[in-house]
């Protein structure tokens, strides 16, 4: 088979048209009275018509029949999703979960919406404000199955295979340490080749976008060229009987509807409201070739902000591998208590700040001003560790979805989830008190300070 195509930019003016079909994008104009090949236009809008034209977002679609084909929704029960943030009471304790388990496909078929389930959020999508987390555990393919989230915009971070997806705006496969965004509205089938296991993260309020560079200046962190659009790819394909069925996620709850023709029937495409991918490989790393432990800010890949100047809703934040060579510094992460929530996963590899416990496919959740860091077996090796330049993290990938939300955890995240790490406050326990009253400083260490 040979290898997806695919459109190089963030946030750009796109334009794709099947081969298959020469001349599909209409020229000169947006929706003709008759489009090329029969074909019907429809516009997908990623923000308000009135918006800014720096935030306005839409894409016009040119398909065999429109997406408004289908027959009503109906309710469909997913046990484990939910919006409700009420369910459980609230916990401000240091979370850990050991890998979420996969359901064996000898026991079980789920497919990637069945495996979804939501493990913290805060906000509500009716007002279209808000954050949910997710983990993935799948073992199948969605057949003849699609979705689309009327709630917000999809972050996916696969840990555990490769997630071959189809979009209306054509294909595109993600493979473990790459992630790709499915933005509100865009419906999307996952097909995988095995056992499958990942991180969601879904904002309800505005839609990602890379973080302002301020003295970095123009180049550095995640380039715009590293993000990748599919190309315009259709199937042609009747599924008698009402058999394809349309699955949306509307005010948290999920419905759905059955139609007659495969969804992804778009033959051309223009605009800027599309789907993307990422590799985490391409992520230029900036940190301090001085002194100190720079703040995680600056290993943001992705940030949807809020109203408030500098105050994300989300962050997603990486922690790849490169050089650390920072002078008289302890340099893992500091102890911290932070008024934004933490969550943290691991692609691969293990982390530096906690390599036991915290293994790929599992995660942590520190809470708004709950105290974390590192633990007391890094503690010590970091602090007697000798200063060199040092290449660390190499082979490891872990990242964070940081949010200015005090975010609950639902039923399932905090109890009925069999990885629950009941023990992670342990990892804390065996910190010793070294305060030495007599303590005189250091005259080598007192010269670099005032040098600094």
């Amino acid at each position: 088979m040979a290898p997806l195509r695919y459109l190089s930019g963030f946030g750009s003016e796109f334009a794709s048209e099947d081969p298959r079909c020469p001349g599909s994008l209409p020229k000169g104009q947006n929706n003709p009275q008759k489009c090329p090949y029969g074909l019907y236009a429809e516009q997908l809008s990623g923000s308000a018509f009135t918006a800014p034209r720096t935030h306005n977002r839409r894409t016009w679609l040119y398909r065999i029949l429109p997406s408004a084909v289908h027959t009503p929704f109906s309710p469909v029960e997913q046990p484990y999703l939910t919006h409700d943030w009420k369910s459980s009471d609230p916990n401000p304790n240091q979370m850990r979960w050991h890998p979420f388990p996969i359901p064996h496909i000898n026991k079980e078929k789920v497919d990637w919406v069945q495996g979804l389930h939501t493990i913290c959020g805060a906000g509500d999508p009716c007002a279209r404000h808000g954050i949910a987390v997710y983990a993935y555990m799948c073992n199948t393919s969605m057949v003849d199955t699609c979705m689309y989230t009327s709630d917000g915009d999809f972050l996916i971070v696969p840990e555990r295979g490769t997630l071959h997806i189809t979009t209306e705006f054509g294909k595109m496969d993600v493979v473990n340490n790459e992630i790709c965004v499915i933005q509100q509205g865009m419906r999307f089938s996952v097909e995988v080749d095995g056992e499958s296991r990942g991180y969601v993260m879904e904002v309800f309020d505005a839609h990602f976008e890379l973080p302002c560079l301020g003295p970095i200046g123009a180049n550095g962190l995640a380039n715009p060229r590293d993000f990748l659009t599919p190309v315009a790819w259709y199937e042609d394909r009747k599924v008698p009987h009402g058999g394809y069925t349309v699955i949306n996620k509307y005010q948290g709850k999920l419905f759905q509807a059955h139609q007659d023709q495969s969804p992804f029937n778009v033959v051309a495409w223009h605009g800027n409201y599309v789907p993307y991918k990422y590799n985490l490989e391409n992520f230029c790393v900036i940190n301090s070739v001085s002194f100190d432990h720079m703040d995680p800010s600056i290993f943001t890949v992705l940030t949807c902000q809020s109203v408030k100047p500098g105050v994300a809703i989300a962050d997603f934040v990486i922690f790849p591998p490169r050089w650390s060579v920072q002078t008289n510094t302890f340099r893992p992460p500091y102890y911290h208590r932070n008024c934004m929530s933490e969550f943290m996963g691991l692609i691969k590899g293990s982390y530096e700040a906690k390599e036991e416990g915290f293994r790929p496919g599992g995660a942590t959740l520190h809470s708004m001003m709950t105290p974390h860091g590192p633990d007391a077996a890094c503690f010590e090796g970091a602090c007697n560790a000798e200063l060199k330049p040092q290449r660390i993290a190499e082979g490891t990938m872990a990242f964070m979805f940081e949010s200015s939300l005090s975010m609950a955890l639902t039923e399932w995240g905090q109890k009925t989830c069999e990885c629950v790490d009941a023990e992670y406050y342990k990892c804390w326990l065996p910190l010793k008190s070294h305060f030495n009253p007599d303590w005189k400083p250091d005259s080598t260490v007192e010269e670099e300070t005032v040098t600094h």
